[in-house]
């Protein structure tokens, strides 16, 4: 199948542009997404913030790109999301550099982050790894606001699923990400996902290192709570209390936000509130990111938030 005509009438995510963004078709233009169809690339290198099947003792091996199909009006990776920091980079130079990665630092897994609007490149990425031996376990981070079709594609190119389950309110994915549509479609990607590989193994086995199935994580929204408590049971009710769920409380303001209660940092209470109904509902495999104690003064950056402008983004 030839993946790369994806790209001359994109259809890769569900807003579904249709643009071409075949720069060799003379008219073209990026997608919603911010890209052409040349692969750009801001970050390859260990991760140590991922939930502990994943992050492991020696990191996940990320692979962040540049763009996204989702671009949140809050995004903390808005450097690369929306500010356009990334390298172009070609599949040979890309799959150089996960392999230089995988022998310096000994990483548990590949972790391609915000891929799809670069599906047909990641494909080909992961099929030239593995025929360079590379067994190690291919992790999708994902937004949840995937295309079911591309899913189903990426079925043999990847193992793990790490999708987010941002909003259960419409209004709020239309002001903040331009999707009013998201939760359905969420909740619909996020089944075709666990169709594929199952909930993550390590949950159910107990090996300290997951190798295949999902994840879902969600980010409790300052000053929307009861997107939060909404989500957690709109998730309960189609997949039930086995579902692995991570709980984040790293929200950070990087850019001022129309909602003021974006412009500050989760209070205790919103995350007790969230954390409590999590553990009402009966999540049996809950991956828990308390929220951090605020210095006095008020500074310092969240040690969650990466600065991509550093050949180190991650403190």
């Amino acid at each position: 199948m030839d993946l790369l005509r994806f790209y001359k009438s994109c259809i890769l995510c569900p807003r579904n542009c249709g643009v071409s963004r075949s720069r060799g078709d003379g008219k073209t233009q990026p997608g919603f997404c911010g890209e052409w169809d040349q692969v750009r690339v801001a970050y390859v290198g260990p991760h140590f913030g991922e939930e502990p099947p994943i992050t492991g003792k020696d990191g996940s091996g990320t692979v962040f790109f540049a763009g996204c199909t989702l671009r949140c009006s809050f995004c903390q990776n808005y450097q690369i999301s929306r500010g356009g920091l990334g390298m172009r980079t070609s599949l040979g130079e890309l799959v150089e550099g996960v392999l230089k990665m995988v022998k310096r630092y000994h990483v548990h897994n590949i972790n391609l982050v915000t891929p799809d609007h670069f599906f047909p490149h990641v494909f080909r990425l992961v099929s030239m790894l593995r025929k360079k031996g590379l067994n190690l376990p291919m992790v999708y981070n994902l937004s949840g606001y995937q295309s079911v079709e591309m899913l189903k594609l990426a079925e043999e190119h990847s193992d793990i699923y790490l999708p987010d389950y941002k909003y259960s309110d419409s209004p709020l994915a239309a002001s903040l990400s331009r999707c009013p549509d998201y939760p359905k479609v969420a909740l619909g990607a996020i089944a075709e996902m666990i169709r594929q590989k199952g909930f993550l193994d390590s949950c159910l086995t107990g090996s300290e290192l997951a190798r295949k199935g999902v994840l879902v994580r969600h980010l409790i929204l300052p000053g929307n709570i009861d997107n939060s408590i909404n989500a957690l049971t709109g998730l309960f009710v189609e997949f039930g209390r086995g579902l692995p769920l991570s709980l984040m409380s790293q929200y950070h303001p990087v850019l001022h936000q129309e909602d003021e209660a974006l412009n500050r940092s989760l209070a205790e209470e919103e995350f007790t509130r969230v954390y409590t109904h999590a553990r009402e509902l009966g999540f049996e495999h809950l991956f828990i990111q308390f929220p951090e104690k605020t210095p006095k003064d008020g500074q310092g950056a969240s040690p969650f938030l990466p600065d991509f402008r550093q050949a180190e983004p991650f403190r």
